[in-house]
């Protein structure tokens, strides 16, 4: 093991609070020393504290909506992967797609991020089809306001499909930045090619998309290396178009049916070391927000919450049709470890004093990539966004949740107590009925 050195630790730490970020040098130097207790405890602390201060007490929730698991990828470690015998091939006709989307509106989803493998039947103009009914169906209760999609890499032209399309956040993840071992667990299909990935957000931007999602599959190569490679791909983006990733997320290889990769993965990371990898990333991209899905425990995702994640999904289904039909029938991507319902983790987020929020307001305001960086680093999007928090979680509990309506009520107005009046008459109203409220 390599010895500390306490003093450039404290040197990076202090650059840290300054909330300017860390260059990848600097993380390779906190990621060597995991094992060091006493790095562990200062960068667990500095990323609750970085957290605290740019994203406050909120928690953005968003549901994935699989379209198709049909693929003709030859991924390694997912339950997708062409050659899987071992699950059940399903591509959503308009009608059941409809049916998922009813069904998570009544839930309280207000933000979807539409996901589909690479299934040569399923054209871009048909995804943009779904995007669009996504937008126009209603219930009841409310509509979808966010659309994130999380497709393969698109070319410049299909990219401005998409954009006309209007969507939120375009998502990709590199898996890994190894491109050797890329090679090695991506054997066929458009997949394979690493170039044409890795330089997928560059041409979503220059298409004028300017969200973008980023992310590493943890678990295919040493993670020190795979964060170096995601930093330098940060760094490109920003030298070439001036912004970085509205998003990082942070997926571990789970098990999948007849995926075998995925039974033993190659790079074993425990709990403590994922954690410790989610609160450097939190230090390092302070302005950019952390998504964990449900592939990880009740337990571990409760303390990730604390430590740097911003966004999260509940109740999620990795199945085409999981949501309206039985979960079972269609085979998911991969294992979910955490079953809690919308409605359970919007309870266990307010028991801990956290803000659950469906607020898309952003995005329909125009505050995104660059503008939305500059007002994120003057520390002005803060205000904005715990308003706009606040009345996204008044609305979910005057119509999602009866059961638990007047603890919750309760709870809100001791939160809008810190507000102005402006806002307490904007909660008030959306009691009395009134809904999508917003700055």
């Amino acid at each position: 093991m390599k010895k500390v050195d306490y003093c450039k630790v404290k040197d990076i730490l202090d650059k840290a609070k300054s909330l300017k970020g860390l260059c990848k040098e600097e993380v390779t130097y906190l990621l060597s020393h995991h094992y060091d207790r006493e790095v562990t405890n200062l960068v667990f602390e500095l990323a609750k504290d970085i957290k605290d201060t740019i994203y406050g007490k909120r928690i953005v929730f968003f549901a994935p909506l699989y379209i198709s698991n049909i693929c003709q990828n030859e991924c390694a470690y997912c339950g997708f992967q062409k050659s899987n015998k071992e699950i059940t091939r399903k591509k959503l006709t308009k009608n059941e797609l409809k049916k998922e989307i009813e069904y998570l509106i009544d839930q309280g989803v207000k933000r979807i991020l539409l996901v589909a493998s690479e299934d040569p039947q399923l054209s871009v103009e048909e995804i943009c089809d779904h995007i669009e009914l996504c937008y126009e169906t209603k219930t009841e209760k409310g509509e979808i306001r966010r659309v994130n999609v999380n497709i393969a890499p698109l070319k410049k032209e299909e990219f401005k499909l998409l954009k006309n399309a209007k969507i939120g956040t375009y998502q990709v993840f590199q898996e890994t930045y190894n491109e050797e071992k890329y090679r090695l667990y991506h054997t066929a299909g458009p997949k394979s090619d690493f170039k044409f990935r890795y330089e997928a957000p560059f041409r979503a931007i220059e298409a004028g998309i300017d969200d973008i999602g980023m992310g590493i599959l943890f678990g295919l190569d040493n993670p020190v290396s795979e964060i170096r490679g995601l930093f330098e791909h940060i760094a490109e983006m920003e030298r070439r178009y001036g912004i970085g990733p509205h998003t990082i997320s942070v997926p571990r290889i789970k098990r999948a049916v007849g995926a075998k990769l995925s039974y033993e993965p190659p790079y074993f990371i425990d709990d403590e070391y994922f954690a410790f990898i989610v609160a450097i990333l939190r230090i390092a991209i302070p302005y950019t927000g952390i998504i964990l899905s449900t592939r990880e425990s009740k337990v571990l995702r409760d303390r990730l919450i604390d430590i740097g994640v911003s966004q999260i999904s509940a109740g999620s289904s990795t199945s085409p049709g999981g949501y309206s039909t039985d979960k079972k029938k269609f085979s998911e991507q991969f294992t979910i470890s955490d079953n809690r319902s919308l409605k359970e983790m919007v309870i266990t987020l307010a028991e801990k004093g956290y803000l659950p929020s469906f607020c898309t307001a952003c995005y329909r305001r125009g505050r995104t990539g660059e503008v939305f960086m500059e007002l994120a680093k003057t520390g002005s999007i803060k205000n904005l966004c715990d308003k706009n928090s606040l009345l996204s979680f008044a609305e979910y509990v005057a119509n999602f949740d009866e059961d638990n309506r007047e603890p919750l009520k309760a709870y809100i107005e001791d939160l809008v107590k810190y507000f102005d009046e402006d806002l307490k008459n904007k909660v008030n109203l959306i009691f009395f009925g009134h809904k999508d409220i917003y700055y």
